[in-house]
């Protein structure tokens, strides 16, 4: 791979995770695509710009005193930030964050993958996969939305090659078999928002074990 970033986060989801319209799940991913790409955080600051101006011209609404006095007594409540994480390793910020600043805990997927669970509720998950070369994530076919961001090495299916850096989107109409390149470990973050659809008997057996 050239290490240039070719696969980015459409801009539809730039201005969702801008408006905060994006689950914790998919909002961890595109956070941390953002810092690793300057077109994407070019993007995102001008989605947050025109948010900006909207506010600035909608027109003001009275809000009733009991609300007023509800918000300042929040205000008035001690407030304890969480702590900010910075990169470490292959691993941004955003990841760090949702890690809390621990080092993976990797859990044998079988067939040379391993995964750790970030979160996961009802409107999805997000996890690590940490996936040895030349070994496939069984073939599957999607529910939902799923993004994976590439973090270290690369991964090929039948869209193309994805290196660090790179997001690929898929959805309903895609189905693939990632298949991590030679040459190294490829770690991905990968988030969805509904089960995935495996082909084969054995994954989908396991699936409710491995919370995929």
């Amino acid at each position: 791979m050239s290490g240039v970033i070719t696969h980015h986060v459409p801009d539809a989801l730039l201005a969702a995770y801008a408006a905060g319209n994006l689950s914790h799940a998919f909002s961890v991913v595109v956070a941390s695509h953002v810092s690793m790409c300057p077109q994407c955080r070019a993007g995102l600051e001008a989605h947050r710009a025109v948010g900006g101006v909207l506010l600035e011209d909608t027109e003001t609404v009275a809000v009733s005193s009991g609300l007023k006095d509800d918000i300042l007594s929040m205000l008035d409540a001690p407030f304890i930030p969480e702590p900010v994480y910075e990169r470490s390793g292959v691993y941004p910020g955003p990841v760090m964050q949702a890690l809390k600043g621990r080092a993976p805990r990797w859990k044998t997927l079988g067939m040379g993958v391993r995964q750790d669970i970030l979160s996961k509720d009802k409107s999805g998950s997000v996890r690590l996969l940490h996936i040895q070369p030349g070994q496939a994530v069984p073939d599957h076919g999607h529910n939902g939305m799923e993004l994976t961001l590439v973090l270290q090495g690369s991964f090929s299916d039948e869209t193309g090659q994805f290196g660090v850096g790179d997001l690929e989107i898929a959805d309903e109409d895609l189905e693939h078999t990632p298949i991590a390149d030679d040459g190294g470990a490829c770690i991905c973050l990968a988030a969805t928002d509904a089960r995935l659809r495996f082909n084969a008997i054995v994954p989908r057996l396991l699936q409710p074990v491995f919370r995929i």
